[in-house]
């Protein structure tokens, strides 16, 4: 009765000394291959797991030739920018191939940090001095150094100069040492503009001076920056490059002062967009927690040289323990700039908000393969929608990289950016800062319905003016259109006068109250002599606002005259009824 489980025992046993004498015989065969051929093969996966965890792309482009990728432009269909300026650009419709032994975002992200072939040359030094005390040290690399050479530098530029002038807001703590910002600053430098680099606060050698540090929204510096450039040479058009972190901060600029800024063209390299998105996606990967390693221990060498205030301001001993830049910017940043939480400051400093609001053409490069900046935070449809600004894409590039070359002595980003400002400074698309005088007519034209002033020369000159603006700055935004009279009537009233005058002078005996003096008619035909004079002038600019702020003054001036009529023929009215009521009484 106990038979059967006595044979199924029996056959278990049997096929697992079967199982082990085959296990044994693969043994035996495996030791009979050399051990050589189990290091190739060894190094054979080692090798295909690095090429993709590391993104190499040597293969598809020896497969293709070494043609490069193309770049891809993303841009409104009616973009002036795009037709006027990009169209004309042969680097941006060409195509990009990486240095071939740099085939990786990792390793040309790493080769520019650690080696980066930078050039050789030296800055001139100016401190800038911020309203809150802070100092902002200013770099300068003219065309004129490269010219003379590196040990003969330049140390003034006239006030009166026309060369087209470069900013260059570096990235999260970087300065103008750094080796993509020297690549980019000899490369303009040589192509005939003056540079000029602005470190962030504590960075370049130069101390903290203030309770106020920089990040990654901190607009404030650009934009004073910018002002006084602007101010100190007014004849030279003025143009603005941001790197990564630099990025973010130049586009939420630019989006912020929209049309005010004086600036004529920008270029936004490897910008973040959102922090947001950058924050998750750093803490994704294990190749990008490295990243975020390594720019926490930046940002904690940043600290360090500043700590007696960080110590005072800050979480000091959270600032030391911070493992992600994530940490720094909730013991450091946050405590500093007054934000709420890590993910409020990354929303009010993300730029994407901004970029509807860009007045200025604006050219944004990014790599697809950027291994800090993903591609998922570029905002694809709000580049789309603003005529201003023009999206290149490249397929392959690194962090700030893009070398190219069997050397890998360039950068291909640097070249385009050359050849994008050079192409606009010579075209008219570049941006004009709103002037006063186109302030002061969008004033007046939304203040008709505030009591407008009409200013009237003797010889038949008129301007308009705000009655909010009349005082000596309104003055001076017309005197295009001649010296202006001291004296300035209201409209209001003038006609209150008008009327005054002509009840002084009607007659006594039956005589029409409403009719003009001589008096009257000679202030009417000056009236109506200089609003001809001035609509012929207005008529020779050819101006459509000219035409406009014409009809208003037409208007202005006509309303005396149109109601001292309509007073004469409505008193002309009465009278008769007056005379037909008389007669029929007698």
């Amino acid at each position: 009765m106990f038979s059967p489980n006595f044979n199924q025992m029996d056959w278990s046993i049997s096929w697992d000394e079967s199982s082990l004498n085959a296990y044994k015989e693969v043994f035996r065969a495996l030791c009979l291959i050399p051990i050589l051929h189990y290091v190739i093969a060894f190094m054979v996966i080692w090798v295909v797991f690095l090429y993709n965890f590391l993104e190499f792309h040597f293969f598809q482009g020896f497969f293709s030739g070494f043609r490069g990728a193309p770049v891809a432009l993303t841009f409104h269909p009616t973009s002036h920018i795009y037709h006027g300026v990009v169209s004309k650009c042969k680097i941006l419709h060409g195509r990009y191939l990486a240095t071939p032994w740099l085939s990786s975002p990792h390793f040309q992200t790493a080769f520019l940090n650690f080696f980066g072939n930078p050039p050789a040359f030296s800055y001139r030094r100016q401190l800038f001095h911020a309203s809150d005390g802070g100092t902002i040290a200013l770099d300068w690399l003219t065309s004129s150094d490269i010219s003379r050479g590196a040990f003969e530098v330049n140390h003034t530029i006239s006030k009166d100069d026309t060369t087209p002038l470069v900013v260059v807001i570096p990235g999260l703590t970087s300065d103008s040492t750094s080796s993509y910002i020297k690549h980019l600053a000899f490369g303009l430098a040589t192509h005939g503009w003056n540079v000029v680099v602005s470190n962030h606060r504590g960075l370049g050698g130069v101390s903290i001076t203030s309770d106020c540090f920089y990040n990654a929204g901190w607009t404030e510096d650009a934009r004073v920056v910018i002002d006084y450039l602007h101010h100190q040479y007014p004849k030279a058009p003025l143009f603005a490059i941001g790197t990564s972190i630099g990025a973010n901060i130049l586009v939420k600029y630019l989006g912020e002062d929209r049309e005010k800024v004086p600036v004529a063209g920008a270029v936004a390299i490897c910008s973040p967009w959102d922090l947001l998105i950058g924050d998750r996606f750093i803490c994704r990967r294990l190749l990008q927690k490295l990243y975020d390693r390594a720019l926490t221990i930046g940002l904690q060498g940043y600290a360090k040289l500043h700590e007696p205030r960080y110590s005072r301001l800050a979480n000091w001993e959270g600032i030391k323990k911070s493992r992600s830049i994530r940490d720094f910017d909730n013991f450091a940043t946050c405590l500093v700039g007054k934000f709420e939480t890590v993910d409020t400051y990354y929303r009010r400093s993300t730029s994407t908000p901004y970029v509807l609001n860009v007045s200025v053409p604006l050219l944004c490069i990014s790599a697809l393969d950027d291994p800090v900046c993903t591609r998922e935070a570029i905002p694809w449809d709000e580049c789309r929608a603003n005529k201003n600004i023009v999206l290149a894409t490249i397929k392959h590039g690194g962090h700030l990289a893009f070398f190219e070359g069997i050397t890998g002595s360039r950068l291909w980003w640097v070249r385009a950016t050359d050849e994008f400002i050079g192409v606009l400074h010579s075209s008219s698309h570049m941006h004009k800062k709103k002037t006063e005088i186109t302030e002061q007519k969008a004033s007046i034209e939304s203040s008709i319905d505030q009591g407008p002033y009409v200013n009237v020369r003797e010889d038949g000159m008129v301007a308009a003016v705000s009655s909010a603006h009349a005082g000596n700055k309104s003055v001076e935004h017309f005197t295009g259109l001649g010296s202006i009279q001291d004296k300035t009537v209201l409209a209001t009233e003038q006609t209150q006068q008008q009327t005054e005058t002509k009840s002084d002078v009607a007659g006594s005996g039956g005589e029409v109250s409403g009719e003009c003096s001589s008096l009257q008619r000679i202030k009417c035909f000056d009236v109506i002599t200089a609003s001809k004079r001035w609509l012929d002038h207005l008529l020779f600019q050819k101006n459509g606002k000219s035409v406009w702020l014409l009809v208003y003054i037409a208007i202005i001036t006509s309303w005396p005259i149109l109601g001292s009529a309509l007073r004469i023929f409505s008193s002309k009215k009465k009278l008769r009824k007056f005379s037909a009521a008389t007669s029929h009484r007698r």
